[in-house]
């Protein structure tokens, strides 16, 4: 017997009869003897919907007031999948955030959970009965619901999974795992058995859109194991999958991946841009002028490149900021021109970073001179570079991400 988190997303929610399905998801855990809680976020549109209502009734609304709002869409759908299990026979109760509770900070519309009191969650699990959560919000120090912002119910779901000694988080989507790259760009891409938190922390903050990276974090400090699979797989099928799990992605510690591939996965995100400041005096004190301001409005930089001339008197750098952020990075750059002593600001939209990941690129050299060669010999130009222990991620223009992406799967053997 295990203790079991089950997190059902939007699209697998979206209406009575994919309640239904979940349901007999969550009865088959039940019949084989285990203790189940679930979390659901609200039926696919419906937060639109609702946060759409807020604006209309004013353009300035209060964080508070919209919360109330917006969380009410997990709430009908805890209490929808309840009502479908009690009609299986199987013994339920919904249960909201601030029920359990859920404690968050006080930043309403994008709080971040700081503890969950899971006794009262344990004590109905033990006598037999699933709990179904809402997720995507929790009790703020005001007593009032908070909202966690987007991708809140996976973190809800890891963090009751932290909370209740879970076995494991099965996080069921509209896909069945996490694979080595968007299957949509190349078709040969492999589902991976088994990914280490480190490499899907990278994966998710690096484009690849299975999993919010707040929940892969805290799925990484508690220790809890999480297992990405197909809400829209046969509940009633045989469960065939590698070893004691059915067909998924786990993902989990190093430590329980036996054979460690160098690269694990090619990742790549559209939301970036290019600016780049021309001409500055290469003295202390410049690159402060130009990040802090951009960190006050709090605006996140990625890639730094900075390029001395000749004479050494005057350097350019260029960085990436989200592509949602371009135009007000620009704003504020441009409000401290006299301060930084810029001769033009350059930027573009047009750009993607591509990045290759995989735990075993500390103990193997060459991964990145391989991936500038890979990239050389299609034409493909590198605009900028970051690494770390297990990741390269090079900026090239949009107009090659799908060879780029394609070229670097083939390169180091991911095509299967």
């Amino acid at each position: 017997m295990a203790r079991l988190v089950m997190k059902f997303g939007g699209t697998s929610v979206a209406d009575l009869d994919r309640i239904r399905n979940v349901a007999r998801h969550v009865k088959r855990e039940v019949d084989a003897g285990h203790q189940v809680a679930v979390v659901v976020s609200a039926m696919a549109g419906v937060t639109n919907t609702l946060v759409g209502y807020t604006k209309e009734a004013a353009a300035l609304h209060d964080a508070r007031e919209y919360d109330a709002v917006v969380a009410s869409g997990e709430q009908v759908t805890s209490g929808l999948l309840a009502i479908v299990l009690q009609d299986m026979g199987v013994e339920a109760r919904s249960w909201q955030g601030w029920q359990i509770p859920i404690h968050t900070n006080e930043a309403h519309g994008a709080a971040r959970i700081e503890r969950i009191e899971g006794e009262t969650v344990i004590e109905r699990l033990e006598r037999g009965q699933v709990a179904v959560v809402a997720g995507f919000q929790g009790l703020a120090p005001d007593n009032r619901i908070a909202t966690l912002g987007r991708g809140g119910s996976d973190t809800s779901a890891v963090a009751l999974a932290a909370a209740i000694h879970a076995d494991r988080c099965d996080i069921y989507t509209d896909v069945d795992g996490v694979y080595t790259t968007d299957p949509r760009i190349v078709p040969k891409a492999q589902r991976l058995e088994r990914v280490s938190f480190e490499e899907m922390l990278e994966m998710a903050s690096l484009g690849a859109k299975v999993l919010q990276v707040r929940s892969v974090e805290m799925a990484m400090v508690h220790g809890v194991r999480t297992f990405v699979r197909s809400s829209f797989d046969d509940p009633e099928a045989p469960q065939a999958g590698n070893g004691d799990l059915p067909k998924g992605t786990l993902i989990c510690d190093e430590d329980e991946i036996v054979e460690q591939e160098v690269v694990t996965g090619i990742a790549f995100s559209k939301d970036e841009a290019q600016i780049s400041i021309r001409n500055v005096a290469d003295k202390p004190g410049v690159a402060s002028n130009v990040f802090v301001p951009l960190a006050e409005a709090n605006i996140n930089v990625d890639m730094i490149v900075q390029n001395i001339s000749p004479d050494g008197k005057t350097t350019d750098i260029t960085f990436t900021v989200p592509q949602t952020d371009y135009d007000r990075a620009r704003a504020v750059l441009e409000s401290k021109a006299s301060e930084i002593g810029y001769q033009t600001l350059e930027g573009t939209t047009d750009v993607v970073k591509v990045s290759v990941i995989g735990m075993g690129m500390r103990s193997h050299a060459g991964v990145a001179a391989d991936c500038f060669r890979g990239l050389a010999e299609k034409g493909i130009n590198i605009r900028a570079i970051t690494t770390s222990e297990i990741k390269i991620s090079v900026l090239i223009d949009s107009a090659y991400t799908e060879l780029a992406v394609r070229t670097l799967h083939s390169l180091y053997g991911l095509d299967g």
